[in-house]
């Protein structure tokens, strides 16, 4: 993307789980940002030509050998930085401080007392006063480097926050992205805004107006076809493709049997009826159910839709004929999560059903217009290309469709049943007006059948699990709090409007242990 260099944060990435609250934080400042894992941080320097560089946490130590350290190009610019945990461990080591590998540490809530004055505080803390930050460290700052000076201190972190205002670099043990810290947006806010000097006027217009002209350069004159799976992502990415480039864009709608009540024809209708853009529609329904018979293993079924999503596109491609470009609705969170920053392999939490596989298989070029975009941010991209709230405002919805959300084996009886429980669900949520004050909101068809009583006869049916959570990002969430009547009446709804049902429970949990999804 053509971003003015004024306007955009570096980002250099140690491996710290909440990475991405960082990007996060600074674009609700209203200032572009990129993450770049350590081991490329010179090379996207050198590309982005930031105005400040921000150094994440991460779970390694620098007391050990071969530990991440900060680019020396980073620290001979000049530019604002602001150390984060290990980045300000980092920084104190590599600018001649000293790191003490800690036998104990803090971790969760703690308490900083502010003992001086710094930009980062500037309207926000005041000498004297105590404030609420959440900690995860370890080791800690033992001797200060030259030029810096202590402005706050935590009964496990003797310098909490340092500054060196001579050379605009900041440092804090604790992590300001995280709710947890109150006071942590405003925190990097400050940085970006006044240690920096950006204006904080990056909007999503000036992100429209960009990638328009970066799609049109791209692309030139070829062909595009975009796979669309029904959800937010793949439909703004869609919509924004074909305001650049028109009946060059071909889109291909995998209907999979998958999807919820009514989205396969809202989708046909957005596009054919509304937008215009030329679309297949390919009824798959059967290929997919019959591919995930006897499937049961959660990874198994992603594997399975993910491949046999790609040989139907594949296959509806070659008849469309010289299209030169693949676009994918891929987030800027996909990208983040599939980098391995430690050099080895990562863990595979789940497969991303719309990274790799495609370009491999069919030797196209990407285009990816959504991939510097958390999802928050395309939902207002869609806004400003013209999508209604009721469609962009929509809670997400993984590639796989329904069959995760249907532990065990999965058969057309049981997503129709899904469907159905689902629909009322949403339905009575959103009668209660707490649709969009809810993060995501979804049923689970479990495998498990339990004994009931309906009139006069014995009934043995599935169970009905109901999940709805809170959430800022999606990394962690928490179980949503329904009035007190709400989950009696949706269960009442359920059990007698839909067959096949006799019990319906609410799940609790948040996340982390779980995960919001159930598989």
């Amino acid at each position: 993307m053509t971003i003015p260099v004024q306007d955009s944060i570096l980002i250099i990435d140690f491996g710290s789980q909440v990475t991405q609250l960082i990007a996060r934080r600074v674009r609700e400042a209203g200032v572009y940002s990129e993450v770049a894992p350590f081991q490329s941080a010179q090379a996207a320097f050198e590309r982005m030509q930031p105005k400040g560089v921000i150094l994440s946490g991460g779970p390694a130590s620098v007391c050990d050998e071969g530990t991440p350290r900060i680019p020396q190009g980073v620290l001979d610019s000049g530019l604002p930085i602001l150390g984060i945990c290990y980045g300000q461990q980092a920084l104190t080591l590599q600018l001649g401080g000293a790191v003490e590998k800690g036998n104990s540490g803090e971790f969760g809530q703690a308490y900083i007392e502010i003992s001086n004055d710094c930009p980062l505080f500037d309207g926000l803390w005041a000498p004297g006063e105590r404030h609420q930050v959440w900690m995860s460290h370890g080791d800690k700052v033992t001797a200060l480097a030259a030029g810096f000076r202590s402005v706050a201190a935590s009964p496990g972190a003797p310098y909490a926050v340092i500054a060196d205002d001579a050379r605009r670099i900041y440092a804090m043990q604790f992590h300001p992205e995280v709710v947890h810290t109150p006071d942590g947006g405003k925190l990097i806010a400050n940085f970006v805004r006044k240690v920096c000097g950006l204006t904080g006027d990056w909007t999503m217009a000036e992100f429209r107006a960009a990638k328009v002209a970066d799609i049109r350069a791209q692309v030139g004159s070829g062909k595009v076809i975009c796979g669309l799976s029904g959800g937010v992502d793949s439909s703004v990415a869609a919509v924004l493709i074909h305001e650049a480039i028109g009946d060059q864009l071909t889109c291909v709608f995998v209907d999979h049997g998958l999807l919820r009540a009514g989205e396969a024809e809202q989708v046909v209708t957005l596009f054919r009826d509304h937008y215009n853009i030329p679309l297949v529609h390919v009824d798959a329904e059967e290929q997919f159910l019959s591919g995930l018979a006897g499937v049961t293993d959660p990874e198994a079924k992603r594997k399975f839709i993910g491949k046999t999503f790609i040989e139907v596109f594949d296959a509806e491609a070659k008849k469309i004929g010289g299209a030169e470009f693949l676009a994918q609705g891929t987030l800027y969170p996909d990208v983040i999560e599939s980098v391995s920053f430690t050099g080895g392999p990562s863990v595979t939490i789940k497969s991303h059903h719309n990274v790799g596989g495609l370009p491999e298989r069919m030797n196209m070029k990407l285009v990816e217009p959504l991939r510097e975009l958390f999802k928050d941010e395309v939902r207002a991209l869609g806004r400003e290309l013209g999508l209604t709230d009721a469609f962009v405002g929509r809670h997400p919805f993984p590639g796989p469709g329904l069959a995760i959300r249907i532990p065990g084996e999965v058969t057309k009886e049981r997503c129709d049943i899904l469907r159905k429980a689902d629909a009322i669900y949403l339905e009575e949520i959103r009668t209660a007006g707490l649709y969009d004050t809810i993060w995501q909101a979804f049923a689970v068809l479990l495998p498990v059948r339990t004994v009931g009583v309906m009139g006069d006869g014995r009934t043995y049916d599935f169970v009905l699990a109901l999940r709805a959570v809170t959430s800022t990002d999606g990394m962690t969430a928490e179980a949503f709090k329904f009035p007190g009547d709400f989950l009696p009446r949706v269960a009442t709804r359920i059990v007698n409007e839909v067959k096949g049902i006799n019990r319906v429970t609410y799940d609790y949990t948040s996340k982390p242990p779980g995960t919001i999804e159930w598989e």
